[in-house]
Formats: structure tokens, C-alpha cells, sequence
């Protein structure tokens, strides 16, 4: 299984990879964001430190009880991060042979209008879109630039609560969208092989469902694509543990991380890089891997 990125290939099997989160903007679910834009490259520049194989950056929070940033806004932001990204990762050593150097600069946007435009800026390689690909908008531009793209499954559009979706096969909806989704990135001109899946955790789903996402990710391996999980402090850690606070569920992230990689997850998208690090190489020792 190969990923094309814009002028590189990551070939699996391999270790799975680490991706960091890093959030430019006030209202971060997990309270980490920022918009000092020296502050995000210096979390970026730690996370690299750290192992991250991948930095995601967000220009404003996925929760629903926030109204979208104007996509004007959303640009400025992700521009003063982007102008840095080279900032992140020289002068910093690679934490073993196996991290991908330099880093993946991934884009976390959904709206056409802000991913035609941080590509422009230049640098990004993979766009993080959580909007579930509802047209080919954004794999017509990634195809344009040659940057892969992330497709998310969700239903509706991002910033409005799913609260009381209700799914009697979860994973069999889930094979029939990506099905979908695959042959009209595939229409627009994105090579598969720049696709990455992302099951969607919590997104659309109640905490059966998303413990149903883990226990059959395997079922998401026909599409030949690798899948990333978001598992970094998710609520339904915190409904399986009773914690409400989310930086309190990092041990419930290892968990999930293990589950997700013994059923064949090839990213993580994390807050706690080192913690995810450590887990994935060990993991990635015990399989041989």
C-alpha cells in the first residue's frame, strides 16, 4: 500500500504513523488552541521533536456549539502558521530512522474556498477534510496541487450537531459512503492512491457506534486505503470512564490506539505525541513490524 504525497511516497506496511494536533484558533474542544502564531509552531516544533511523522493544523474547532470562522479569517490564520512550517521542523533531529522526514504538513479544512487557498500558499501535502467530500471540489483542487486528500465520514455538513443520528449498521453505511466517495475523488482526477480514510470518531455517532468503529475497523481494509483514527481524547473515552475533561483521557487514547492498530489503523491523530509515540513503537516491536 503506498501513499503519494505531492513529491513522496510513504509505502506500508511500516510503523504506523503519529500525527499531531495543533489548533490556531480560541476554542479548541481540548483547551490547547492558540492564535499566537509563534506559540502554534513552537507546539508544532515539540511535537516534531516529540516523533510526530505528521502535523495537522486546524484553523478553527470542529465542535458544533461554535459558529464557522469566516473563511477570510480561517485563511489568515492558517497563512501565518504556513509561512513558518520550515521553522517547525529545521534544526530539529528526527527521533528515530523510522519518522518521516521532514514532517507531513497536513491542513485540517473542509470549506473549497479555504482549501484552494492554503494550497496556494504552498507546503501542505495532505488536507485533512471533515466535511465528508459532499462534492469534488476538493479532490478536484487536491488532484490540481497533488496533495492527498483525507475523506471523513459524518453526515451533513461540519459545525451542526448530529447529536441524534441513529445507525442500525453503522459499518455497513460507512462501507457504502466510502464506496461513494472513492470513485468521485477517483472522477476528479485524485489518484486513490492519494486517499486516506478516517472513520469519523464520534462525528455522526453515539458511544455504541463508535466502540462498533473500533471493534470492526478490519472491515475497512477492502478499500486497499490506509485509515487513519482520530482517537485523541475523544468522548466516548470519556463516557466509557466517567471523565469529563478531556485532557484527563489520554491513558483511554492508548487504549484505543492499540485496539485501532492491532485491527490495522496505519495513523493517529493526537494531542499527546510522546505518550503516542512511545505506544506505537513499542506495539509496532512486539508485531515485528
Amino acid at each position: 500500500m503506498r501513499l503519494k504525497l505531492p513529491a513522496r511516497v510513504i509505502e506500508f506496511p511500516r510503523r504506523p504513523l503519529v500525527m499531531g494536533i495543533v489548533n490556531v484558533n480560541d476554542d479548541s474542544f481540548s483547551g490547547d488552541g492558540t492564535l499566537d502564531f509563534e506559540t502554534a509552531v513552537a507546539q508544532a516544533r515539540s511535537q516534531v521533536a516529540a516523533g510526530a511523522d505528521v502535523i495537522d493544523v486546524g484553523a478553527e474547532s470542529a465542535r458544533t456549539n461554535r459558529s464557522a470562522v469566516p473563511v477570510a479569517e480561517e485563511l489568515r490564520r492558517f497563512q501565518g502558521f504556513l509561512e513558518c512550517w520550515e521553522d517547525v521542523w529545521q534544526g530539529v533531529e528526527p527521533r528515530d530512522a523510522e519518522q518521516i522526514w521532514p514532517p507531513v504538513l497536513s491542513v485540517n479544512t473542509w470549506r473549497p474556498e479555504a482549501v484552494e487557498g492554503v494550497l496556494q500558499v504552498g507546503n501542505v501535502e495532505l488536507v485533512n477534510d471533515m466535511g465528508g467530500l459532499p462534492d469534488d471540489r476538493n479532490a478536484r483542487l487536491c488532484a490540481a496541487h497533488g496533495a492527498a486528500l483525507l475523506i471523513m465520514h459524518s453526515v451533513g455538513e461540519p459545525k451542526i450537531p448530529h447529536f441524534q443520528q441513529q445507525w442500525s449498521d453503522v459499518m455497513g453505511a460507512m462501507e457504502r459512503f466510502f464506496e461513494e466517495k472513492l470513485a468521485r475523488a477517483e472522477a476528479a482526477g485524485l489518484s486513490l492512491e492519494a486517499v486516506i480514510l478516517d472513520p469519523g470518531i464520534d462525528f455522526a455517532k453515539q458511544r455504541e457506534d463508535n466502540l462498533t468503529v473500533f471493534r470492526e475497523l478490519e472491515r475497512l481494509h477492502k478499500f486497499g486505503r490506509p485509515v487513519l483514527v482520530p482517537v485523541s481524547r475523544k468522548t466516548v473515552i470519556g463516557e466509557v470512564l466517567g471523565l469529563p475533561d478531556p485532557t484527563s483521557r489520554d491513558a483511554g487514547t492508548i487504549a484505543c490506539i492499540s485496539a485501532a492498530m492491532n485491527r490495522g489503523a496505519k495513523i493517529f491523530r493526537v494531542h499527546h505525541v510522546e505518550a503516542a509515540w512511545q505506544a506505537v513503537k513499542t506495539l509496532a516491536a512486539i508485531d515485528g513490524v
